[in-house]
Order: C-alpha cells, then sequence, then structure tokens
C-alpha cells in the first residue's frame, strides 16, 4: 500500500558531481531547460481514460492491464519513442494471483474466553505460499512479539530468547520510537526505518519460523484506517513468484482490528495497552499469551500469469549509453470492497493515473525539446499495490545496468488540491543532489520541505525504494500541503478528505473539477531536474554516511 496524496514521498537522489563520490553539488549545471512545458491537456485526457470504468481498476493479469498497456504503448509509439527492452515495449513479471476463498474466522481459544475476529470488517489474512490451494493454522500458540523487529546493530531484538517455530506471532505496526517529538532515538525518533513497515514484519517472522504472522490495526502509526486495510487485502492480490513457491513464508498473514486484539489479550489475562508500552522500552521480551491457540483456514483460488513493465526509451544524441530514469505505476486494486452505493471499482484516479500521465506528458514535452545528451528511459510500471512487485521485479532484473543509471524521479499521486508553495521532500539530505530540484524550486519562487509526518514511514512505500535498494539516486516529492489559495489548512483538509474518503477506495475517480495548477508545477520540476541530468556529465550519488552510498560506490566503481 502507498501514501495518501498529502504525504506521499520522496526518496530526494538526484545531485549529481562530475566526479564520483564527491559530497558538493556540482557548481553548475545545464542552464534552465528548453521553454517547453508538458500539456496538462494529456494529463486530463490520459488521467480520465485509465481511469474509467472501462479499465476496472487496473489490476495486473486482467483486461485492465490489457488495455493499460496498450494505451501507453500506443501513446509512446506515437512520440516516436522507441521499445525500451531490446526491441521490446514490455519486460515481464511473474506474478501469482491469489484469491482467498472460504475464510474462516480467526479464532484464539484456551483463554478465559474465545474471540473470534470476522473476514473483512475485524480481520484480513492471506499468504504468500504460490503453490497451497489450502490454508490451515490450527491450535497454533499465540506469542506478542512487541514491534516484531531484529536489529542486530541497534541492539534490538523482539525474538531473543523465545522459539516461535510453529507459532502465530502478534506483532505492533511502526517502530517502538515512533511516538516521539523529535528524529533522534534507536529508529530515528518519529521518522519510521525499514524495520516499522509491514513488510518487514512479515519477512522477519517467515525468517523466525513464524506458522502466522498477524499485525494490530492502530490508524495512527499505521498511517490509515482501516477501511484501506480492508479494501487492499480483500480480493485478489498479487505475490511474486519463486521457485519454491515462497514456502520459507509464513502461512498465514495478516491484520487485525485494534479492540479485537484487546480482547485476545484480556483472554489471556494481559492489558494491551501496558504491553504495548512495554514493547517500546529496550530490553523488551516477548510474551507467550499462556495457553491461548489461533486457528484461520481459507480456500486459495491460484493463477500464475506475468504481467508488465512498459520500458520506453528516448535516444540521447551523444551519450546514448548513459540513463536517466522516469518512473510511475500503472496499476491500482481492480474491484474492491464496495462503497455503500455498490461501486466496487477502486478507478485508482490520482494513485497512480495521474503519475502514469506523467510519464507520457513528460516524454511528449521532451521530444517537443528535442533529444538530450543522454538517454531518458520512461519506465511505468506494475504490481505497486501489492507490495513494489515490478519496481522490485526491474531492480533485481535492470533493462539498463545501474553503472549506466544516472538517477531519476518516481512520480506517484500528483496532488490536484491546487498549488503550493512548497513541495514535501522525503529523505531530504540523502543525497547530493537536492540542490537540482533547489534550482528548479527557486525559479518557481517555491522551496523544498522536510516530511511532516515521518512516521508514515512514505520513504518504503512507492517505486522509488526498489532502485534506491541497488543504490540508485531517485528524486520523489510531493506537492505541499502549503497551498496558495487557503495555507497549509487547506492543505490538510484536502489531505484528510482523500486519505479518508478515496484514498483505495473506489470514489478515488477523475473529477473534472480538479485543480491542475500544482499538477503542471510539478511536472514542470520533474522535467527541469531530468532534463539537466540528461545533459550533465555528472553522476549523482548518496551523501558520505546514507544507507545506500556503499551500494553506488561499489556499482560506479565496476563500471
Amino acid at each position: 500500500m502507498r501514501s495518501s496524496i498529502a504525504a506521499i514521498a520522496a526518496v530526494l537522489a538526484l545531485s549529481a558531481c562530475a566526479t564520483d563520490g564527491m559530497d558538493a553539488p556540482p557548481a553548475s549545471v545545464a542552464a534552465a531547460p528548453d521553454a517547453v512545458e508538458p500539456s496538462i491537456d494529456t494529463m486530463k485526457r490520459l488521467v480520465q481514460e485509465m481511469s474509467s470504468d472501462a479499465y476496472e481498476g487496473r489490476a495486473p493479469g486482467s483486461a485492465g492491464e490489457e488495455k493499460t498497456l496498450a494505451l501507453l504503448v500506443a501513446e509512446f509509439s506515437k512520440l516516436g519513442l522507441k521499445p525500451g527492452n531490446k526491441g521490446s515495449w514490455f519486460q515481464d513479471v511473474p506474478l501469482v494471483e491469489i484469491n482467498a476463498k472460504n475464510v474462516s474466522p480467526l479464532t484464539f481459544t484456551g483463554g478465559k474466553s474465545a474471540v473470534s475476529a470476522t473476514y473483512g470488517p475485524e480481520m484480513v489474512v492471506g499468504t504468500y505460499r504460490t503453490t497451497q490451494p489450502k490454508i490451515a493454522v490450527k491450535d497454533s500458540p499465540v506469542v506478542f512479539v512487541g514491534y516484531g523487529i531484529n536489529a542486530p546493530e541497534k541492539g534490538w531484538n523482539d525474538y531473543a530468547g523465545v522459539d516461535v517455530k510453529g507459532k502465530t506471532v502478534i506483532i505492533l505496526v511502526n517502530d517502538p520510537d515512533y511516538e516521539a517529538t523529535g528524529l533522534t532515538g534507536p529508529f530515528n525518533g518519529r521518522a519510521m526505518t525499514y524495520y516499522g513497515r509491514w513488510t518487514y514484519k512479515y519477512e522477519e517472522a517467515a525468517r523466525q519460523g513464524a506458522a502466522a504472522a498477524i499485525i494490530v490495526h492502530d490508524t495512527v502509526p499505521a498511517a490509515y484506517g482501516w477501511n484501506v486495510v480492508q479494501s487492499s487485502w480483500t480480493g485478489a492480490q498479487h505475490v511474486a513468484d519463486s521457485a519454491d513457491g515462497n514456502a520459507k513464508q509464513s502461512s498465514a498473514i495478516g491484520w487485525i482490528q485494534k479492540d479485537k486484539a484487546a480482547a485476545l489479550f484480556a483472554s489471556a489475562g494481559l492489558d494491551l495497552t501496558a504491553q504495548m508500552a512495554a514493547a517500546k522500552q529496550a530490553g523488551f521480551k516477548a510474551v507467550p499469551l499462556g495457553a491461548v491457540k489461533a486457528s484461520v483456514s481459507f480456500d486459495n483460488d491460484l493463477r500464475r500469469h506475468s504481467s508488465k513493465n512498459v520500458v520506453a526509451m528516448l535516444p540521447g544524441k551523444s551519450r546514448p549509453d548513459d540513463y536517466v530514469l522516469y518512473s510511475a505505476h500503472w496499476d491500482h486494486l481492480g474491484r474492491c470492497q464496495a462503497a455503500p452505493d455498490g461501486d466496487d471499482i477502486c478507478n485508482g484516479a490520482v494513485d497512480n493515473a495521474t503519475g502514469t500521465a506523467a510519464l507520457v506528458a513528460l516524454a511528449e514535452a521532451n521530444v517537443k525539446a528535442g533529444p538530450t545528451d543522454r538517454s531518458q528511459l520512461f519506465l511505468a510500471v506494475t504490481a505497486e499495490e501489492s507490495g513494489l512487485l515490478g519496481s522490485a521485479y526491474y531492480g533485481s532484473n535492470p533493462v539498463v545496468p545501474f553503472n549506466q543509471t544516472v538517477g531519476g524521479v518516481n512520480m506517484d499521486a500528483l496532488s490536484v488540491a491546487g498549488l503550493a508553495k512548497n513541495v514535501v521532500v522525503i529523505g531530504k539530505g540523502k543525497s547530493q543532489l537536492d540542490a537540482y530540484l533547489d534550482r528548479a524550486l527557486t525559479a518557481q519562487g517555491r522551496v523544498a520541505t522536510v516530511e511532516p509526518t515521518p512516521e508514515k514511514g512514505y520513504y518504503y512505500r512507492s517505486d522509488h525504494f526498489s532502485f534506491a535498494k541497488h543504490g540508485l539516486p531517485m528524486l520523489y516529492f510531493e506537492g505541499g500541503e502549503d497551498l496558495v489559495n487557503g495555507g497549509t489548512a487547506a492543505g490538510m483538509a484536502a489531505a484528510e478528505d482523500y486519505t479518508q474518503n478515496r484514498y483505495h477506495g473506489p470514489k478515488d475517480e477523475y473529477d473534472p473539477n480538479w485543480d491542475w495548477t500544482g499538477v503542471l508545477a510539478d511536472l514542470k520540476l520533474y522535467y527541469t531536474v531530468g532534463r539537466d541530468l540528461a545533459n550533465t556529465t555528472d553522476w549523482p550519488n548518496w551523501v558520505e554516511g546514507d544507507e545506500f552510498r556503499a551500494i553506488r560506490d561499489k556499482d560506479r566503481a565496476g563500471k
């Protein structure tokens, strides 16, 4: 799941230097790019088309995927771009579609009283295992493992001294210090680390041998309400395939409503609030829930298929073997939990028809302006909503080696709330290329600000992260909340309205009354930064000491 419109954020990773390894930004880069601006008419046309009911929510492996791929290829072809993957427009991404059926309640027995949570309103459950048509966890002992973190470098291990093999672990979302007021602490204070993401929780539970891993939903640390969990986790899910069918993963993974978790703890003679407080402290020890045992079962409809990333290239004129990358995910949730009016298509207009349309609009503007020195790669990835699967596959199987990829920009859910005085950069200060964005912002009379809600972990929730893990600097920002019309109050209200009423739901639909002024301003930023990168001889890097710096250094040294 990705972020809401108001805190979708960014890996700021594009500040280059003429010599690899320099930490200061270059004194000079390409001057302001050619006076071509991306077309809002193109944006409107494509967003309206891709988010129409005819595309059925653009789920991977659906008729909506076929329509989306055909549309993108037609658009890129019309512009004169070249197929970017060895003569093909596509990169196959092997996936397995899993549709859970006949889901039993998640029951906890053996305590003071039985506790039962029903699928959908009170819990969601699924699996990463791709060869098992039936999952059954029966009478599995239950252990509370706090935040479910094993971080040796931080001296923190919630699994120390407990064997959870074959057991069900109950886990808290986010990091232990997410309520801190500042950005210092064992897990960066308010700023979420990857240890706080739900994806990590399941990964570590599997490494520990847990039969089932259930996260307690809590709106503030999760950064979204139960409605988002329910719509995102019910219906067809997509997971990456593997040779062993993901046999080492836990049999069942899912979420449970907090009040049901409280009832579970009470049945074991424990207080959830007290246990949550204890889990925040260094030295926390996992707590077995006595005689309590968990059971859940469900059938799986399994379907193997190859979804597709779309890869289009605009060749460079003097250094065509260097590439600047533009990325956005074309997929959304398909059919999902129906709204009260019966509408069950999650159209994904903002998330992420806007970003996908931006790829085309940027390609169009660059074609009109003429080729840059370096080549430009336009990548529309699949299965972001299933856990960044399309970008993760590209990261492991890049069409262009990362030591030939200069850096890039990722676009996910552009703000249609109007023009903001600022942009929010998540990861601000991580790379040398803050200067590229700052120059473009100065020309607009705008500023870059740090994320206001670092505890929500937006850095790990869009496709830039898949590339950063391989050392590639990527820029990812959002239009800020300080709107020209209405200030921060209006911006925050618009963000909250989107999160509560449209994000990952059927009402994320195209609206002819949207304010496109902010979209245009942000598109100009992406265009300027990308074109500057494509016309320099510089190579971006992360700042000294950043977690991705060593990967980039090694990759560039290999070149």
